[in-house]
């Protein structure tokens, strides 16, 4: 057991030694206190940022904390004289091989990250991408939820989703469509025409009141077998089936009500007969 004139020596002797990692201790642990408070108020100034999906802005506020916290903490490092250089190359080195070995999950996960911040759609829209089409039913980092019009679940990746074409029908608050009909050459084209555009006017759905964007029948092509009439029409984007199912119905009918021909595709066969000739002209 050291006698207390020795630890007097051993202190005194030590001091600076004592003092200089004191200090080094109290400054890490305020690098520590200063960047845990740092990275929580990073943290919380992105989650309190209106325009960011809530899923976003955890991930995102997650991962600036946590980038502050690994500054603080090769700070600190530093300060006990660690060689934090070579640290450093080790974690890249390892961050580079989980890289590559993660490639296209890390390809969801920043294409998700691109579709959370420029949101081409939300939770409850009928997109389609691809070839595929769906109403969304939840978007994450990884992938995304999606049910086909007859409740088929698809579970499509992020990037799949980021490298196509998004369609996106439910976007805008009205949408326009096209119904075609034919009657008959032998017909009245301006009755025709009258009637049709009566159905337009005169349905609840169709907008009447944008100047642009009021009803309108027109001729559109001389076909085959019929003249061709066009109803274009728009509507609210959650009245475009009804619209269009009603509409195309009520034209039928009233055609047929003013005695309009809606013709079937005719052909025309012209048969030539060859006499046969007669076993004398023949001899």
């Amino acid at each position: 057991m050291m006698k207390p004139e020795e630890i007097e020596t051993l202190v005194t002797d030590n001091l600076p030694l004592f003092t200089e990692y004191g200090m080094r201790l109290i400054a890490a642990i305020l690098i520590l206190i200063a960047g845990w408070v740092i990275g929580n108020w990073v943290a919380k100034r992105i989650h309190n940022v209106k325009r960011l999906d809530p899923m976003l802005a955890t991930f995102l506020g997650g991962f600036a904390k946590y980038a502050v916290l690994a500054v603080a903490i090769v700070t600190v490092l530093s300060q006990f004289g660690v060689q934090t250089a070579s640290l450093l190359a080790v974690l890249g080195a390892a961050g580079l091989a989980i890289g590559l070995a993660l490639q296209g999950t890390l390809s969801n996960v920043a294409a998700g990250v691109m579709l959370l911040i420029l949101r081409p759609f939300n939770v409850g829209d009928y997109i389609t991408f691809g070839g595929n089409g769906g109403t969304v039913k939840s978007l994450g980092l990884f992938s995304t939820e999606l049910a086909t019009p007859d409740n088929v679940a698809i579970f499509a990746p992020n990037s799949a989703i980021w490298s196509a074409e998004i369609y996106n029908y439910a976007r805008y608050p009205i949408r326009r469509q096209d119904i075609a009909a034919g009657v008959s050459y032998k017909d009245d084209l301006d009755k025709a025409l009258k009637v049709v555009q009566d159905v337009l006017d005169n349905h609840p759905m169709t907008l009447k009141d944008l100047e642009d964007k009021k009803p309108q029948a027109m001729i559109s092509n001389m076909g085959e077998s019929s003249v061709d009439i066009i109803a274009r029409f728009w509507t609210g984007k959650d009245d475009y089936w009804t619209a269009k199912w009603e509409i195309t119905k009520t034209i039928k009918e009233s055609l047929d009500r003013e005695g309009l021909t809606i013709p079937f595709p005719t052909r025309t066969l012209e048969m030539i007969q060859v006499a046969e000739k007669s076993d004398k002209d023949a001899a």
